[in-house]
């Protein structure tokens, strides 16, 4: 072979070799992609799963086959209905049918009202979820406050049968709490399929209870005493289970209704707040995972993790300056919207904060009232803060809570990098001038911040201060003539703020 042929020969291996590398490489890029395809798709057919049915379009094909799903915490009501043989003497197949009707009825009427997922119905039982396909904290009250409310409509139609001196159906009601597996399919229209202990125990509960009755087991109890009068009535032996604590369930507590005399069906102003706040959870979990997706990257401050920060403060002042619960729901709301507003602009985030807010918030039974002092609260973290009333002076104090924190130096950090993205600001000796000023001139409001906080303040300020450096002596005076007129000023102002909201 020839030198010419040996080059030849080289360069056409090398090529292969390298066109063999390439290949490789595309192949392993097009394996990462499928892995990130597929994870999508089962993510997708997840939440398609999850979608109630009369959202989708009428003209979608979609079609999920069967997805399985998992769901942590899913309260069951299994309903029982009976006393066929006994009423169908002396009446017409039509009639028991039609009375039959009646409950059904009222049943998807009432599963309706407390967004529960039919789940099946075999003959004469029935069996509703709360949690399905929505996940939410609030589903052991929704059922039970379901469950009370069928079975007084059936013992309203029982009565009224009784006293024309003909025979009703009967019913057994049992509910218990936990997590269950579920499957998805159909094509429009989506059917749940719930398997489990849970369901399992649902059953025994129905099974176990006196007419008319509803049987919870001790996992509802414990979510839903607070609000429900409820008696122990014994335990149920279950195979591999154990002894299992009972409890009929009446109607809610007399504090919690608006007519405690007759029925406790009608919640009152308070188990209304006492439910918001607890469904606030779910309401949070939403508004954060909108912030993580939808905020700017380069929101380094302004990001989730300080509307978590700013949400427990109102709370923990909140409970400090002793407000009502209706007023810590106002306040932890006003703090979980005060910055999405960034979601659409950087400039005058309060204002959209509060757009959003009107967008959500009725969805979550908030009144116009409500919503109308959420944004006066949402608009008070404008800068420089400016309270008129106790939520808005503690609104203020727990959005700048960090300014007397160990963590402040770490944190300013965090705003003056996002400043600096936006091109905002100059360097980070400007920065921390301008942070001497800002932490000079702020005034805690309340007498709760002022306790945490205050105290911290004068020591943030010393340490800034030894990392600025200055041109001559003669600017740092000046620079500290500067603050005294600041501090002084701040003083007055505060003083004139507290006057003007005692008024």
């Amino acid at each position: 072979m020839t030198e010419i042929d040996h080059k030849d020969l080289i360069y056409k291996v090398n090529s292969l070799m390298k066109e063999n590398q390439e290949l490789l490489k595309e192949v392993t890029k097009l394996k990462k992609n499928k892995e990130v395809l597929t994870a999508n798709i089962e993510k997708l057919e997840n939440i398609l799963a999850q979608i109630p049915p009369d959202l989708l379009p009428q003209d979608s094909n979609i079609s999920i086959g069967e997805t399985k799903l998992k769901f942590n915490m899913v309260t069951i009501l299994f309903i029982d209905i009976h006393g066929f043989k006994k009423i169908s003497e002396g009446k017409n197949a039509q009639d028991v049918i039609d009375e039959l009707d009646q409950i059904i009825f009222n049943v998807n009427k009432v599963a309706k009202k407390y967004k529960l997922q039919i789940i099946k119905t075999i003959g004469d039982t029935y069996m509703l979820a709360g949690g399905v396909p929505v996940k939410n904290i609030t589903n052991p009250i929704d059922v039970v406050m379901a469950g009370v409310e069928i079975a007084n409509y059936v013992q309203k139609l029982h009565n009224k049968y009784n006293e024309m001196g003909q025979e009703f159906w009967e019913i057994r009601l049992g509910i218990n709490t936990g997590d269950v597996k579920a499957s998805a399919s159909g094509k429009k229209k989506f059917n749940y399929d719930l398997k489990g202990e849970t369901v399992n125990t649902a059953t025994r509960m129905a099974a176990s209870s006196e007419i008319g009755k509803i049987n919870i087991s001790a996992n509802t109890y414990v979510l839903v005493n607070e609000y429900f009068e409820c008696e122990h009535h014994g335990h149920l032996p279950v195979k591999y289970e154990g002894l299992l604590e009972m409890y009929y369930v009446d109607r809610l507590k007399p504090d919690y209704s608006e007519d405690p005399n007759e029925t406790g069906l009608i919640p009152n102003h308070t188990f209304q707040v006492k439910y918001a706040l607890r469904r606030f959870a779910d309401l949070q979990e939403i508004i954060l995972d909108k912030l993580e997706k939808e905020l700017p990257e380069y929101l380094y401050y302004h990001n989730y993790k300080h509307t978590i920060d700013v949400v427990n403060q109102a709370e923990l002042i909140g409970y400090g300056e002793k407000v009502t619960d209706e007023e810590i729901l106002l306040l932890k709301t006003a703090a979980l919207f005060h910055d999405a507003g960034h979601t659409i602009s950087y400039q005058n985030h309060e204002y959209y904060g509060c757009q959003i807010a009107k967008e959500i918030l009725p969805k979550y039974n908030y009144t116009d009232e409500q919503i109308e002092k959420i944004c006066e609260l949402i608009m008070a973290t404008e800068l420089p803060p400016k309270p008129k009333n106790t939520l808005e002076r503690i609104m203020c104090d727990s959005d700048l809570d960090y300014l007397g924190r160990i963590d402040f130096i770490p944190v300013s950090n965090t705003l003056y990098d996002e400043l600096k993205a936006q091109n905002k600001m100059g360097t980070l000796n400007d920065w921390n001038k301008i942070q001497v000023k800002f932490l000079t001139s702020h005034q805690y409001f309340t007498d709760t911040a002022n306790k945490l906080r205050e105290v911290n303040k004068e020591k943030q300020i010393e340490r800034i201060k030894s990392t600025i450096e200055w041109n001559s002596e003669e600017e740092r005076l000046k620079f500290e003539e500067e603050l005294l007129k600041i501090a002084e000023a701040s003083e007055q102002r505060k003083k004139e703020i507290l006057e003007k909201s005692k008024d």
